[in-house]
């Protein structure tokens, strides 16, 4: 109560000085103190929720000489507590004899209410209209009594919520099938179950004017950085916005280059994975209403990684991690490779294949760049239309209507066989992608290779290329290279990159988030065969 208090009043100093008149607006309605008048303090909350009819005021006299009054929001509470735990006490109060004849002094308040009568063991005080207001629409219970200039928040929260269910975007074949909610205090628990230290540490934060949502920011004490955790608390205590819906909001305001295509903030449904990566020194960032959390800071490499990588075999997951590069390559450069060796580099394809792509293209009247362009926007569409449409009928379209529509634009003359099956093999590489997000900076990135391809050719390609190559070494992420371990280049870091080492060898963790305690394990993991028996 005391951190969020505090941040509160943080939070409206720094909206003051940027905005005076809605400020002092909203200081004059919601700053003022209670005054310990009953009917007076009563009207203004009236006032303040005036039209919201999911804002219940329950009345009632205390041994009958003293007035009070419950206030919570309906749907946001537990109306059986409620009735048991705070309104039934309230009202035998005075039955048994024991209740004085004089009304409860404020000194009182506090240890009267909380030890004899209400049930419930979250309980605190507050003194301004702002705090009962911010609790009431946290889904606390507010309890008013004459006389008494101060607030009890009883915390009786309840409501509907998705259960624990197996992520959706994340699936694996082994590996944990517990994926975050949209309810925090759920997913701070899923957490703690993997973590049972008192090094984890989660500190809470609240973000937006109105719809003042609930972050906890995660982290490994003694493991992770101070200046990466100074950092993240910086910037998420200069966003000043005045609705945060989803954690899409937060990862576009904290990143460190606005304009790249590239995810620079990692997102995942996973608690597995969170606490993977609070393991290696980084810091998990839960937003309420959501069910995918962040994690900074976060490498290229990273995101072509799955956390099936490390619960199967260290071979099976080195080959999987090769052929995630190989397909990586062919999502960015297959279509642009075709339209460059096709229309200035015929020389290149072996003489039965050229004539194999020559006769597919014999009736075909465009150009190869405007026969990609109409394959891969059309394939896109199909994509967008499978994803929107309902689960059962987009899956239905999708495959469908690339069968059918490839099939009648081949006969049609208007695309080539081969660049359907170049389209296609596209299309399933940038599928293979555990990280949607990356995925789709790779799908954007193919129509500028496609056009550099199709004015210069191959060498349109190398430009584009190596273009890119130097954007991706300038990106930073919190202050981490884009491109760590390669580069910079850390030796010591490769061998969880391009393969996944046993875990018997990865016995330090990475240079760029874990120097504070390289230490993961003993240097003498490695299994051995057991000693000849006499």
């Amino acid at each position: 109560m005391g951190f969020m208090s505090w941040f509160g009043k943080k939070t409206s100093n720094s909206k003051q000085s940027q905005n005076p008149q809605s400020s002092n607006h909203e200081k004059d309605t919601y700053g003022q103190q209670l005054k310990g008048n009953f009917h007076s303090d009563l009207e203004q909350l009236k006032m303040i929720f005036e039209r919201s009819s999911d804002i219940v005021f329950r009345e009632f006299q205390l041994a009958g000489i003293q007035n009070g009054a419950l206030i919570f929001l309906d749907g946001l509470v537990d109306n059986q507590i409620i009735d048991s735990d705070v309104i039934k006490p309230l009202l035998n109060v005075g039955n048994n004899g024991t209740f004085p004849q004089t009304k409860i002094p404020l000194k009182e308040m506090e240890s009267f209410l909380r030890d004899p009568l209400i049930y419930v063991s979250q309980i605190s005080i507050g003194k301004t209209m702002k705090e009962i207001v911010d609790h009431v629409l946290s889904g606390d219970t507010i309890l008013l009594l004459d006389g008494i200039n101060q607030a009890l928040f009883i915390s009786a929260q309840a409501w509907e919520m998705r259960s624990v269910e197996e992520p959706a975007t994340e699936a694996v074949i082994r590996g944990p099938r517990e994926g975050f909610t949209e309810n925090l205090r759920t997913n701070t628990s899923l957490i703690r179950r993997r973590l049972k230290t008192p090094q984890l540490k989660m500190e809470s934060m609240i973000v937006g004017r109105l719809t003042k949502t609930k972050m906890a920011i995660t982290y490994l004490e003694g493991i992770a950085e101070h200046s990466l955790i100074a950092e993240v608390k910086e910037r998420l205590n200069q966003i000043d916005i005045d609705a945060i819906l989803e954690s899409g909001y937060i990862e576009e305001l904290i990143q460190d280059n606005p304009y790249s295509v590239f995810p620079q903030v990692n997102n995942t449904e996973r608690p597995d994975k969170i606490v993977a990566n609070l393991l290696e020194g980084k810091i998990g960032i839960l937003i309420d209403n959501t069910p995918f959390a962040l994690i900074v800071p976060v490498s290229f490499f990273e995101m072509l990684q799955s956390s099936e990588d490390y619960y199967q075999h260290y071979m099976v997951s080195t080959v999987i991690r090769w052929l995630r590069l190989f397909m990586l390559a062919g999502a960015l450069l297959l279509p642009s490779l075709y339209i460059a060796i096709t229309s200035y580099h015929q020389e290149m394809l072996p003489t039965t294949l050229l004539l194999s792509v020559a006769s597919s293209r014999e009736t075909v009247p465009f150009p190869a760049i405007v026969e990609a362009f109409i394959m891969e926007v059309s394939f896109e569409a199909l994509r967008e239309a499978g994803v929107r449409l309902p689960r059962p009928v987009g899956q239905a379209v999708s495959i469908v209507g690339a069968l059918v529509i490839g099939q009648a634009a081949v006969q049609a003359g208007i695309v080539s066989a081969s660049m359907v099956i170049i389209v296609s093999i596209t299309g399933i590489s940038s599928f293979i992608f555990p990280v949607f997000s990356q995925g789709i900076a790779i799908r954007l990135l193919r129509f500028p290779m496609m056009i550099c391809a199709g004015t210069l050719g191959l060498y349109g390609i190398l430009v584009a290329s190596l273009i890119l190559l130097i954007h991706m070494t300038r990106l930073r992420s919190f202050g981490v290279p884009y491109l760590s371990p390669v580069a910079p280049l850390d030796f010591s870091s490769l061998k969880d990159t391009f393969v996944r080492a046993p875990w018997w060898k990865m016995i330090d963790r990475s240079d760029q988030t874990g120097k504070k305690n390289r230490k993961r394990m003993n240097h003498l993991m490695r299994p051995r065969p057991p000693k000849p028996r006499n």
